[in-house]
């Protein structure tokens, strides 16, 4: 009798679940009660007394609280989506760039490459945090034309171009692991592509345009995922700092409304990374075309 075997995607979806497979048991054996907790805290007001935590039911209270009673939780939370939306494209960029740049062949490139990734490896929260607050270079007195040259620009222009030359160590601090990603995939890229097209002709430009951006589309898409998660939970963020003031208030622990504010930051993300999953989607349409 003739076995049965399994197809080439069936054994590649089955390896994707077992590598997944670690994830998966952790998130519903640690953390998926937490999270439907939290979702019932921000519903409840919270009590903590001597035989446990009483949860009695407000509704859609502390929601209301957060978006139309606390007067700086819309602040922080604009503060934070500027952030995110002026950080992500910035870093992704910056990163395909610097990986092309890395990948390339020349003396002592390992050595190179471990320097470039060292602060990014060993640099905590705390560790960024002092640096960007004492040792930053402040390019309005180091190089003052490029700031005089951005005010003459529209405000649409100016405020996040001067955001970004701000925090330009932060966004080289946030680039390392996409960095990483990128030289992954840059490697697997067959290098006689570009020896044909150089023997069509093609010049660096042409190559970077037809064979590099083609070939780290997905990488792309997995970076800029990637950024907008990592930004949206950088601890330093306005919208994460007020979320945990809420929390050790001296007043009183407000859990609830620390829930409703987390779980309003998430419903946001996630209409953020649903329009850049359909931006995607309608650009590999349109180059398929």
């Amino acid at each position: 009798m003739k076995k049965k075997t399994l197809s080439f995607a069936a054994r590649e979806q089955l390896t994707g679940y077992a590598f997944l497979s670690p994830w998966i048991i952790g998130f519903l054996a640690i953390t998926l009660y937490p999270v439907i907790y939290s979702i019932a805290m921000s519903f409840c007001a919270v009590k903590i007394t001597g035989e446990g935590i009483d949860l009695t039911f407000r509704g859609f209270y502390y929601y209301d609280q957060a978006l139309n009673v606390d007067p700086g939780f819309s602040i922080d939370l604009g503060n934070t989506l500027f952030f995110i939306l002026c950080f992500t494209p910035v870093i992704v960029v910056l990163s395909l760039i610097s990986a092309v740049l890395l990948n390339n062949k020349f003396r002592g490139r390992g050595l190179f490459r471990a320097i470039y990734f060292l602060p990014v490896i060993i640099m905590s929260g705390p560790v960024i945090s002092t640096l960007l607050s004492k040792y930053t270079v402040s390019f309005a007195d180091a190089i003052p034309q490029i700031y005089a040259f951005l005010n003459a620009l529209p405000d649409t222009i100016k405020s996040p171009a001067v955001y970004i030359l701000d925090n330009i160590i932060l966004i080289m601090w946030f680039s390392g692991v996409q960095i990483l990603i990128f030289l992954a995939g840059l490697q697997k890229i067959n290098p006689n592509l570009y020896e044909a097209a150089s023997m069509d002709g093609a010049g660096t430009w042409e190559k970077f345009w037809k064979i590099t951006l083609p070939h780290t589309y997905t990488l792309i898409i997995i970076c800029t995922v990637y950024t907008i998660v990592e930004l949206a939970n950088y601890v330093n963020n306005a919208v994460n700092k007020r979320i945990t003031v809420r929390i050790f208030d001296d007043a009183g622990r407000i859990y609830s409304l620390s829930s409703a504010m987390s779980w309003i930051v998430f419903v946001i993300v996630m209409v953020i990374l649903g329009i850049v999953w359909l931006m995607f989607y309608l650009l590999s349409r349109r180059s398929e075309k």
